[in-house]
This record gives C-alpha cells, sequence and structure tokens, in this order.
C-alpha cells in the first residue's frame, strides 16, 4: 500500500504540489467595485478588473522567466461582480474554475484584446511589455492607471515609445485607452489596434466583424471545451480610422496617429459564461450601442 500511494504522489505533475485553493471573499470583499493593483508576486503582472470583466497586462520579469512574453492585453472569464483576480491567481492555478472565472484567453504573441503596435510595410512592429507602472485609482467606481512602453524599433525607419493610461470605470466591459506615442520622426504614423486571432483544437480561430463606418472591429471566439468562449471588441475614432488588416496572430484596426499627440481608443472583452452576453448577437449589440468620448483627457 505504501509503494502504491508513494507512485501516485509522484505521478502527480510538479507545478499540481504549487497549487493553492482559491480563498473565498470575504462579506466586506463581495461588493461590486473596480480594483487595479501590481501582481510583485508573480513577476509584476498589472490586474485590472471591474464588477463586469477582467484584464491583465505582463511586466519585463515574465520575458526572463516565461519567454517569448507579449504587450498584449490578457481577458480573464469573470462571472462574479467583486475583485477576484488577485486571489485567483494567488492559488497558482488561475486557468481553473474556481468558481468565480478563470484566465483561459491564450494572448500568446499575439495583442490580446486590444494591444497595439506600429504598422508599417504589411507587419505589424510591437514594443516590449510594461515598465514604469502608475497606479492612478483603485475603485470603488473605476480602476485607473498609465504604464509605458520603452523604445522599439519600426523596421529601420523608426524609433518609437508610448505611454498608455488606462481607465476602466465600474458597469462596463470596455476599457478606455489614451495613448501616446513618441518617435524620433515627425511623419505620421498607423496604428494597428488587435484581437488575437485564437484558433482551438484546429478550429476557426472565432467570427470577425468589421464595421468600417463605426470604425468597431468585432469578435466572437470558438469554445474551448467547456471553458466557453471569450469575445473582445476594439473601438477607434471613425475619424482617425485607416482600415483593417491582419497578420498571422492577429485581426487589426488601423489609425492614423500624430507623434506627440494623444489618442483614445475602447477595447472590451466578455466571456459568454459570465452572465451577460450568452450568445454573439447579445455581445454584437452590446458594442454596437456603445457611444465612446473621443476627447484626449486634459490632465492625471
Amino acid at each position: 500500500m505504501r509503494a502504491l500511494l508513494s507512485l501516485a504522489l509522484l505521478s502527480v505533475p510538479a507545478a499540481a504540489a504549487d497549487h493553492k485553493p482559491l480563498r473565498p471573499a470575504t462579506a466586506a470583499e463581495q461588493k461590486a467595485r473596480a480594483a487595479a493593483l501590481i501582481a510583485d508576486y508573480r513577476y509584476d503582472d498589472l490586474l485590472w478588473e471591474n464588477d463586469r470583466i477582467a484584464y491583465r497586462i505582463y511586466g519585463r520579469a515574465l520575458e526572463r522567466a516565461e519567454p517569448p512574453s507579449s504587450s498584449g492585453i490578457d481577458a480573464w472569464g469573470k462571472r462574479v461582480r467583486w475583485p477576484y483576480m488577485d486571489r485567483q491567481l494567488r492559488t497558482g492555478d488561475q486557468h481553473a474554475d474556481h468558481g468565480e472565472g478563470l484566465d483561459f484567453y491564450n494572448v500568446g504573441t499575439g495583442r490580446g484584446a486590444g494591444g497595439l503596435g506600429i504598422w508599417y510595410d504589411n507587419k505589424l512592429w510591437t514594443s516590449r511589455n510594461y515598465v514604469r507602472p502608475r497606479i492612478l485609482k483603485s475603485g470603488p467606481g473605476v480602476a485607473d492607471f498609465t504604464v509605458d512602453y520603452e523604445p522599439w524599433p519600426v523596421d529601420t525607419l523608426r524609433t518609437v515609445r508610448e505611454t498608455r493610461r488606462f481607465t476602466l470605470p465600474a458597469g462596463t466591459n470596455f476599457t478606455r485607452l489614451v495613448s501616446t506615442i513618441a518617435s524620433n520622426s515627425e511623419g505620421e504614423l498607423i496604428v494597428g489596434i488587435g484581437i488575437a486571432k485564437r484558433p482551438i483544437n484546429g478550429n476557426q480561430p472565432g467570427e470577425v466583424k468589421q464595421d468600417g463606418a463605426a470604425a468597431r472591429l468585432t469578435w466572437w471566439g470558438p469554445a474551448d471545451g467547456n471553458k466557453g468562449r471569450m469575445a473582445a471588441a476594439v473601438i477607434v475614432d471613425p475619424a482617425s480610422f485607416a482600415g483593417f488588416a491582419e497578420d498571422a496572430d492577429n485581426y487589426l484596426i488601423l489609425a492614423r496617429v500624430r507623434p506627440g499627440t494623444p489618442f483614445v481608443y475602447y477595447s472590451g472583452a466578455a466571456w459568454d459564461r459570465g452572465g451577460d452576453f450568452a450568445t454573439r448577437s447579445a455581445w454584437q449589440a452590446y458594442v454596437d450601442a456603445q457611444r465612446p468620448d473621443f476627447r484626449p483627457p486634459h490632465g492625471p
């Protein structure tokens, strides 16, 4: 019996031994609110969520620990109205559904749900992971922060760098992003904002709608076994809209941008088991109903 027990223990994957149960939210924590925090225990993942949806971007430490990493935006499925990402991430098993949601949207090397790059010569030129985070507000009504992306090349043509502000109020699936891209040359840039393609078991990587008149890109993801589907959308200012494109990793919506001039776009995501959007038509109707404000803020 002891020999059999020893063999059984040896058969458990090493990573499973590090997993911890999800700590239940206390009564005080079970309140609908927005939150933003830096998970310094997990390679400086930056987490933000509200009562509807949850997101994550990656720090530079992850590039060394789990290459290749990505400056794309991760989205998590969420079924509770209170913050859960920090507690879930601390289990070491964020990819499993412990009752409040899970992380199963694989960003890979793509843009995830609304990451960007510079579109030049039919290629998307992207930064490394974020640096210098500054959390401006963490709840209860809004999650608000800025990060920088250090200089990266656009072919041999130019070098760019970015500061981006993320604002997620309560009650919406859309983060408002204000991006300021500096460049060592003054010419106009074409920015590509992406939604990662995500084929599951050889299936199609989701269903896409391109709406040029409203400058919106909407995606309804493929079913991932019993985990369900993720959905995403990106909205840009129709005045700066420059078309649609795609590469091996992403569906892209393009916008014209002047270096040093802030521009606003919106990135949204949803989970079909989160209680709000069970069907593609419900998600599309929600995206179509958005009335974004593209005016950049005047201050912090």
